[in-house]
């Protein structure tokens, strides 16, 4: 029986059949990740939790594509949802690409827009919502199980253009305001995603 399910779960987890050094252009991977964001101007700590797929483009390149959606209570008396959908770039040394060693570092950078919602907890019909654009970067590593699976950390410093929104309490009344200019509004986001490639969109010979 062990002679006949081995070879079966290895073919599950690598349908590639993917050796080493291997070129993984064109390879289409899908994964789920979760988030938490840290030093908010607002002092909040947020949760979050996502998906994303990657399409890699080169051998020391990689595409990231993803949406998150994150809560946080940035004051006692109001709760935050924030909507990321982005993309990034993954990079990696010529050295170390193949998906073949435990470790893998990159360098990623990416852009995305969001979608803010600050509501009071007692009343949430009394909310503001805000659109923005951020722009990040930060570093990552690949924890490799197999060639074709994968768990992914990564830290990335983001930075927010837009309206920002306050919060106060005006004669016992929770009180939120969006500004009527827009400030630049910067925080960690650390990210653990588990990723698993499926297939080639196109020939590693392109």
């Amino acid at each position: 029986m062990k002679r006949l399910l081995s070879p079966s779960v290895l073919l599950l987890l690598n349908p590639l059949s993917t050796p080493a050094q291997e070129n993984f252009s064109g390879v289409f991977s899908l994964g789920s990740r979760n988030t938490i964001s840290m030093f908010n101007d607002d002092k909040a700590v947020g949760k979050g939790i996502g998906g994303q797929f990657r399409i890699q483009v080169g051998p020391k390149m990689n595409t990231e594509w993803y949406l998150d959606y994150i809560t946080s209570k940035n004051k006692p008396y109001t709760l935050r949802n924030d909507y990321h959908i982005g993309w990034s770039v993954l990079l990696y040394s010529s050295a170390n690409c193949s998906f073949d060693r435990l470790m893998q570092p990159y360098l990623i950078v990416g852009h995305c827009f969001d979608l803010s919602k600050v509501s009071e907890l007692q009343k949430r019909s009394n909310s503001v919502s805000r659109l923005s654009m951020a722009t990040q970067a930060g570093l990552g590593t690949h924890i490799n199980i197999t060639q074709t699976l994968d768990c992914s950390l990564s830290g990335q410093y983001m930075i927010h253009f837009g309206k920002d929104i306050e919060t106060a309490i005006d004669k016992g009344e929770v009180v939120i305001e969006k500004k009527d200019f827009s400030t630049p509004d910067g925080h960690f986001l650390f990210t653990i995603s588990f990723n698993y490639k499926f297939f080639r969109l196109w020939s590693k010979d392109r």
